[in-house]
């Protein structure tokens, strides 16, 4: 358990803007209101941002992460993971492969796939029981899809976002597993195995949609 507790390259919440992060959520009375409270912070306090992707070492610490106003499934994990541990909450992170029913046509004309590959999520332990939470898509993005926020009780996992009469928003197809920190390594080479145009070097710099790579 130690190993989901302690400080990373990328989960580094010894960092002042971190611990500066939680600070508000120290004086909640339980371990799950406050991973509720952050949870719902790094869910809002990010607009929703799949279209500008970098996938190297510095730009995925935690501490680099909130200098930022909008972030991806991935860099918001990495946050609420970082945030996590540095309340004492044991959690790692998670990565799977999935598909967005709603409003990705730019997205996927980009990507050239449905698929969303390293969709990053979060496993948080209370009572020695592992729960999946993704704080993805926050408020604004979620008015503009027509679809409830996803939130999250504490006890149950919080990863399907359902719609239209209970329709699903996402789509989980494939699971990585969990890991005590970011694996760049494999991250790169999955993008690369299912996206290999992006790695051509022309997304570089686009207002548009840009991606950065080992």
């Amino acid at each position: 358990m130690n190993d989901f507790l302690k400080p990373t390259y990328f989960l580094d919440f010894e960092h002042p803007s971190i611990q500066e992060y939680i600070f508000e959520f120290q004086s909640i009375p339980t371990k799950k209101e406050q991973a509720i409270a952050l949870y719902l912070k790094v869910r809002d306090g990010f607009l929703y941002d799949p279209f500008h992707l970098d996938l190297r070492n510095e730009a995925l610490q935690s501490s680099s992460i909130l200098t930022k106003k909008r972030a991806w499934c991935v860099e918001k994990a990495i946050v609420l993971a970082s945030g996590l541990r540095a309340l004492n909450i044991p959690a790692s992170l998670g990565y799977a492969i999935v598909e967005n029913h709603i409003g990705v046509e730019k997205l996927t004309s980009i990507l050239k796939t449905e698929k969303i590959v390293f969709h990053g999520y979060v496993s948080v332990c209370f009572d020695k029981k592992w729960i999946k939470i993704t704080p993805a898509f926050d408020k604004r993005v979620c008015r503009i899809s027509e679809v409830q926020p996803l939130g999250w009780d504490g006890e149950n996992d919080a990863l399907l976002q359902a719609f239209d009469g209970g329709k699903k928003f996402m789509e989980y197809h494939h699971d990585y597993g969990t890991f005590d920190d970011v694996p760049i390594e494999l991250m790169n080479q999955e993008m690369k195995k299912y996206y290999p145009h992006l790695f051509d070097g022309t997304h570089e710099n686009s207002k548009a949609f840009s991606f950065y790579h080992l």
